[in-house]
């Protein structure tokens, strides 16, 4: 009776520890091998502070689940709602919820990659037209919403498919 009631116990804490564990999510980092990973870290001169908040609401939101339409993180979010969520609540900005609207904001053009500075928005094209939009967080590496099945995640943004995508930046804090 007594290996009974142990054995019963034994398995009501497996199924108890199994119940409390967190999901598994998939894996989102990945080391850089972007070649502007040596890069100093630059923020925008007059906005250090606001940009390390949208820095850290974006990383935090790695691992979200990607939904089409989507812009809260206990439903998922899309490229556009992600931006939007990000620079909602850390910097209070409030942005259109499409790449193309936000790539036709007022601020100041980032052309070039090694000219980027945290917490600029990137945007990428595909046959000329804007299509996807992401969060720079410095070093060569960004944080998007890139597709359905996947989740939100850091990339190299001169990595084989984002460089020859990437258009522009655009830099709202400053």
């Amino acid at each position: 009776m007594r290996l009974l009631c142990t054995g019963v116990m034994a398995g009501v804490l497996l199924l108890l520890t199994a119940c409390t564990s967190a999901p598994r999510r998939e894996a989102t980092f990945k080391p850089s091998h972007s070649e502007l990973a040596d890069e100093p870290a630059r923020a925008p001169e007059n906005a250090v502070g606001t940009a390390n908040d949208v820095l850290f609401r974006a990383m935090a939101l790695v691992g979200t689940p990607y939904r089409w339409g989507g812009n809260t993180p206990t439903g998922g979010f899309d490229c556009s709602g992600l931006v939007d969520y990000i620079y909602r609540n850390a910097a209070n900005i409030m942005l259109p919820h499409s790449s193309r609207g936000m790539a036709s904001i007022d601020g100041l053009k980032v052309k070039h990659m090694d000219d980027l500075v945290s917490g600029d928005l990137v945007f990428f094209s595909i046959g000329g037209d804007i299509s996807h939009v992401g969060v720079y967080v410095g070093k060569g590496r960004f944080v998007h919403a890139p597709n359905s099945g996947g989740t939100v995640r850091l990339d190299d943004i001169d990595g084989p498919y984002w460089r020859n995508h990437f258009a522009y930046g655009k830099r709202l804090l400053d």
